[in-house]
């Protein structure tokens, strides 16, 4: 989750000079102020802190760009404190923006409860608020990746913030980045085929001066953005006339509307601009965010490429429609239009998601980009650690995380993961984040429930881990394959993806594994005429599988190289059960998390004692919970055993349940960013159907 930080420069001044009615009055427009802007970027305000404000990006639901969000939500608070001075005075705030691991109350973000989340991550951004000049917004190296390339950043220093053992790398953002096409530095595997066709539907138009529209489709990560600079630069010339490309991006939340547009109607290489009447294409271009600006350039522009496709081919490229205002929609469709109506050879070609349900002009041809086979995305994968210097070995062990995208499997080989959670990328996480968080609580009950165990998952182990009557999971199991994101394998069987089961097996905690299997075992011994719980002391099977959880909880084994959860505790599961920690077994601490606090379980009814996880070290189960010196305060995570009544402690998982299947108490959805999030009980965010 990102979670951002903003105060008051110089509050304690203010406070002592201003009489009490002033100072009452500036807080009111202040913190109205950014409570607006935190809700137009769809941040939730988790805490007022004298006239600090937290904010948390992600708990409403993650769209993979939670940390543009809260980035941008910074910049435009600096702006608008800059444009009102409430009570005559000019108000001066620091931002800080930090993404990491978090717990989350669900139920506490949806009633505005303060302590809705915690985590190391919230203090980070606290002090990097404190290292922000005036007036500026500061990022932590995680959030700094997640924006790269949308924003302009630039490094501050190293720091040493309060309470960590580390330095770290700060950088300060100073605006929205332009929409400039993404760079690419890979060559192109295993899209032969795509690219071929792609080509010879524009060829064909252009050389008939026939107006064509061809859509290259594909889910996020896919490639399809390097597709469409193929494309370009396949189609360089047509029967010995060279062609003209025209190439922009639209970036996520544009500052305006037709922003994207001005990149299409730059400058000729003469220098020169076909203008319109009055110089309203030369004002465009010297404010494209400004959308009266640029209503009133729209004629312009559109005489400007088709004077353009008068002279010469154009290829008018734009990547990532999907992500475009209906305004810049309206203008493609109507240039493809007007060039099919006066037979100019111009072709429009674009990217946009899989489920993108945007009607396209005729003629047109959607090309779909599919995942990689395994052999070209083994290939694609020994390329990358080749140029990275890893060990060519890794690709076999990586190829069924990858799952055939090209951008996860450039994170997975361009450095080790094993410091992440679950050893997954973040930028993988928020690609799959995403697409959790776009299921309804029924479907992605499913997919949680049968990520929390290894092996084929069946529709009935499913309905006994959620207490739902038998028949009701199946359908749902075939939509998820219909989505890709589990398929059939055996009779009755299914597989999840292996990279959406381990992400989404993250989002699980302890809690939760620990009553799902409870309920497996109390299904098993029904089914073999025992009392529920007789037969726990044997180590039970079902279809083969193991009860294990995918990240290893409960067993010393890693998984995927990284760090594994810490274990069910122990006050919650009897001896048999095989999520059950043994005394001895190391509990690994996360590792590149130094100053980090971790949870140790306590008694019933007793708060938990915390403590620093440093990185690299164990502790066993059995030490931890007798080691002294320990600090001492309330965990979220430990209340108690587990309700026996079909409600769940909590999980690490997203929006709020779907009625009439999930009854109890319900939440915001999901959350985006490098690590998983964790549900405390009383969230209720995994309710069970009756």
């Amino acid at each position: 989750m990102t979670v951002l930080f903003v105060d008051i420069v110089g509050s304690t001044r203010l406070v002592e000079r201003l009489d009490p009615e002033d100072l009452r009055a500036l807080q009111r427009a202040y913190f109205g102020t950014v409570a607006a802007v935190l809700r137009r970027w769809r941040g939730v305000v988790e805490k007022y802190v004298g006239d600090a404000v937290m904010a948390l990006f992600g708990a409403s639901g993650s769209d993979g760009l939670d940390a543009y969000r809260a980035v941008r939500a910074g910049l435009d608070i600096q702006a608008a404190l800059e444009r009102r001075h409430p009570a005559g005075v000019r108000l001066r705030v620091r931002v800080g923006v930090a993404t990491g691991e978090v717990l989350l109350d669900l139920a506490g973000v949806r009633d505005g409860g303060h302590g809705a989340a915690s985590g190391a991550v919230i203090t980070t951004a606290a002090r990097l608020q404190e290292h922000a000049p005036p007036g500026g917004v500061v990022v932590c190296p995680v959030t700094r990746t997640a924006v790269a390339g949308l924003v302009e950043q630039r490094p501050l220093a190293t720091m040493t913030l309060a309470g960590k053992a580390l330095p770290l790398d700060v950088w300060r953002v100073t605006g929205a980045a332009g929409s400039m096409p993404a760079r690419h530095r890979v060559p192109l595997v295993g899209r032969r085929r795509e690219l071929a066709s792609a080509a010879d539907e524009v060829t064909r138009a252009l050389r008939e001066r026939r107006a064509r529209w061809i859509s290259l489709v594909g889910p996020p990560g896919s490639g399809r953005s390097r597709l469409l600079h193929e494309v370009t630069r396949a189609v360089s010339q047509v029967d010995g006339v060279p062609v003209r490309r025209r190439v922009t991006a639209c970036p996520p939340y544009p500052c305006g509307e037709l922003a994207p547009l001005a990149d299409l109607v730059r400058p000729r290489p003469d220098g020169t601009v076909a203008d319109g009447p009055g110089g309203v294409l030369a004002a465009f271009l010297a404010a494209p965010d400004d959308d009266t600006v640029a209503a009133r350039a729209v004629v312009a522009c559109r005489e400007a490429l088709l004077g353009l496709a008068a002279g010469a081919p154009v290829v008018v490229a734009v990547d990532d429609l999907d992500r475009a205002a209906p305004a810049l929609r309206r203008f493609l469709h109507q240039l493809h239009v007007a060039a099919g109506e006066r037979g100019l050879p111009l072709a429009v070609v674009t990217t946009c998601g899989s489920g993108s349900a945007d009607p396209l002009p005729a003629p047109a041809r959607r090309i779909p980009v599919e995942p990689l086979d395994p052999l070209d995305t083994g290939r694609l994968l020994r390329h990358l650690l080749d140029r990275a210097g890893r060990p060519a070995a890794l690709a076999a062990r990586l190829l069924p995380l990858a799952g055939g995208s090209p951008a996860v499997a450039t994170a997975y080989a361009s450095a080790d993961p094993s410091g992440e959670p679950g050893g997954v990328p973040a930028a993988v996480r928020r690609l799959v984040d995403a697409r959790l968080d776009r299921l309804d609580g029924t479907h992605r009950a499913v997919l949680l429930a049968g990520a929390a165990r290894s092996g084929p998952v069946v529709a009935a182990v499913v309905e006994a881990m959620l207490g739902w009557p038998a028949g009701r999971a199946e359908p749902l199991l075939r939509a998820l394959a219909a989505a890709g994101l589990v398929r059939p394998v055996t009779a009755g069987g299914w597989a999840i993806d292996a990279l959406v089961a381990r992400v989404a097996a993250l989002r699980l905690s302890r809690a939760v594994r620990a009553d799902f299997a409870r309920r497996l075992r109390a299904a098993r011994d029904t089914a073999a005429g025992r009392v529920p719980g007789a037969g726990a002391g044997v180590p039970s099977r079902v279809a083969g599988e193991r009860e294990v959880c995918p990240l290893g909880a409960g067993r010393p084994r890693r998984s995927g190289g990284g760090a594994r959860p810490a274990p069910v505790p122990p006050d919650r599961l009897d001896r048999s059960d095989p999520l059950r920690p043994v005394p001895g077994d190391p509990v690994l601490a996360q590792p590149g998390r130094a100053g980090a606090v971790r949870a140790v379980p306590g008694q019933p009814g007793q708060p938990a004692r915390a403590g620093p996880a440093t990185a690299g070290a164990t502790r066993t189960v059995a030490d931890a919970a007798e080691r002294p010196g320990w600090r001492s305060g309330p965990s979220p995570a430990v209340t108690g055993p587990p309700p026996v009544a079909p409600e769940w402690p909590g999980q690490r998982t997203g929006p709020p349940p779907v009625a009439p299947a999930w009854p109890g108490r319900t939440g915001p959805p999901g959350r985006a960013g490098r690590n998983r999030r964790r549900t405390e009980p009383g969230g209720h965010a995994l309710g069970l159907a009756a």
